[in-house]
Order: structure tokens, then sequence, then C-alpha cells
């Protein structure tokens, strides 16, 4: 049987993530955009436990899910990407649009849908515009994921630590959305969903049309030692070249 690549992998994440997303987008819609009993649960709960040094972390942890944080991991990403300087500016280029462009597309989904969000008098920080899905979640969620690609690609196994912060860092925006009362939880599972879906696309397009890019980016960087033995196409043990 033959093995499934990235880019079928990649593509088949994509649709699950939209099929996924299209039904949570149905559920929140009905009866206005009214909350579900785990988005009401949830957001009693954090009304009921907000001491001032939780609160002050929230914000403090909501406040990178946007603006120039999420950016500035995007450029690290291209930086690490690329190789040469001319790789590393078009890494960057296609990272910091990738991100600009899921913030577009997750604005004009958000336009469409309309979901209310919570009501004012629970909010504590500020907060703009409709409700599903979060915006903070879905920007903090693709810049971890371009970093976390791009460290995954380029660094060695011991680095899936930083990886792994970087996961958590997105997971901790999207719920400090809910603690401070101006969103729903289903807002923040919506914006998961929307930014795995948006990964995994780009990665299907990055696989499918642009092998030779994505083989030339996992090639470790000069200086680090010699490279294990890789297997070429067909199967056969390809070594360090001469």
């Amino acid at each position: 049987m033959k093995r499934r690549g990235p880019g079928g992998l990649a593509a088949w994440a994509a649709l699950l993530c939209l099929v996924a997303f299209a039904v949570l987008a149905l559920v929140v819609t009905r009866d206005g955009g009214a909350p579900l009993p785990g988005d009401r649960r949830l957001a009693s709960w954090s009304l009921a436990h907000r001491p001032d040094v939780a609160l002050a972390l929230a914000r403090g942890v909501t406040y990178t899910g946007t603006g120039l944080v999420p950016y500035a991991l995007a450029v690290v990403a291209g930086l690490l990407l690329g190789r040469t300087v001319g790789q590393r500016v078009r890494a960057v280029a296609l990272c910091v649009c990738a991100l600009a462009a899921a913030q577009s597309l997750r604005f004009a989904v958000m336009s469409l849908i309309a979901r209310p969000r919570p009501p004012v008098a629970n909010w504590a920080t500020h907060a703009s515009g409709w409700s599903f899905p979060s915006g903070h979640t879905t920007t903090s969620a693709v810049a971890a994921g371009l970093l976390i690609f791009a460290v995954l690609t380029r660094a060695p196994q011991s680095r899936r630590t930083l990886a792994a912060l970087l996961g958590v860092w997105a997971v901790l925006v999207g719920l400090s959305r809910v603690y401070l009362g101006v969103h729903w939880f289903t807002d923040v599972v919506g914006g998961w969903l929307f930014a795995l879906c948006w990964l995994s696309l780009l990665l299907f397009v990055l696989a499918r049309f642009f092998p030779g890019t994505r083989a030339a980016m996992a090639t470790p960087r000069p200086g680090r030692g010699p490279a294990p033995a890789e297997a070429d196409t067909q199967g056969v043990p390809r070594g360090p070249g001469r």
C-alpha cells in the first residue's frame, strides 16, 4: 500500500478542520448566536474566579495574541526557514502574508456569522467586533503554528520543548479571552479550528506545489555537523555529499 505523504495528510487535516468548523458555526448561529450550555458554565466560572493577580496575568497574555507579537513570531519563523539572505527575505514575506491573510479571512467569516459577544458587563478587557471565531485565538494559533513548523524543520529534537511552549502560549491566549469575558468558549474553539485548517492548507500547498522548497528547508543549516543518512525517492540510502 502506498504510504500517504505529508501533502495528503495535510489535505485531510484541512478538510476535517473545515468540516468541524462549519458544523460548529452552524451550531453557534442557532437562536441568534445564543451561548451553548458549556459557554454559560465557563463564563459563570470565570466571573466567580477573578482575583486581581489572575486578571493582570490574563490581560498580559491576551495582549500578546494580537498586534506586534504574532507578526514578530512570523518574522522569526521566516528567518529560521531560509538558508540564504534571499530565501530568508522570501520566507519572512510569505509567513507575514500568511498571517495577514488568515486575519483577513477570519474577519470576513466573523462578519458573515455575526455572533454577538458576551454581555459587556462581564468584560474585563477591551474588545470590538463580533464574537465567532475569536480573533486573538486565531492570530496567536497561526503565528505559533508557523514558528512551530520552522522550529521542527530546522531545529534538532531537543528543541521540541520550544514548539510545545509555543503551543501552550497559543492555548493560553485563547483561554484568556474566555476568562476575561469577551468571548464564549465556542468562539475560541472556532478560532483554533480555523487556524488549524489554515495551517494545514498552507502545508498542503507547500508539499504539493513546492516540493523542492520544502526539501531545501528541511536541509540542516551549514556548520551544524553532518546530516544523518536519508533515503532518496527510490529508497536507496543517501549519505552526505563528497
